[in-house]
């Protein structure tokens, strides 16, 4: 499961012992990260995204692998894994054009250039 690379290469950047410092981290209760690692819950995209900040990874790549953790149908949880590898391969640059090309289709110029901001 992602999740569990991501909460751990967060515990490592972080220089963290228990996985109760992550949950700090997160305000939430230490048991909501044991059913994290057991796969009983899943990370929403905001507790991914600030993961993947603290661990210095990309948040793209944290997405991508947390959405592909939630998926039961493991045809489509396949294609999810394929597409980060893909991407991850590419460094990301095709995944920030899409994002860019998608939020000028669907919202404002200004709109499109906050967005692009925030994926670079």
């Amino acid at each position: 499961m992602y999740q569990n690379k991501l909460l751990d290469a967060y515990r490592k950047a972080q220089n963290y012992v228990q996985d109760k410092q992550i949950a700090h981290d997160l305000n939430i209760q230490p048991s909501r990260i044991s059913e994290m690692r057991k796969g009983k819950r899943y990370i929403s995209d905001n507790e991914a995204l600030f993961l993947a900040q603290g661990a210095n990874i990309e948040p793209e790549l944290a997405l991508l692998g947390c959405h592909a953790d939630r998926n039961e149908n493991p045809i489509i949880k396949k294609l999810w894994e394929d597409i980060a590898k893909k991407l991850n391969s590419q460094g990301l640059q095709a995944l920030s054009m899409a994002c860019g090309g998608l939020a000028l289709w669907i919202g404002t110029p200004k709109e499109a250039m906050a967005l692009s901001i925030q994926f670079k």
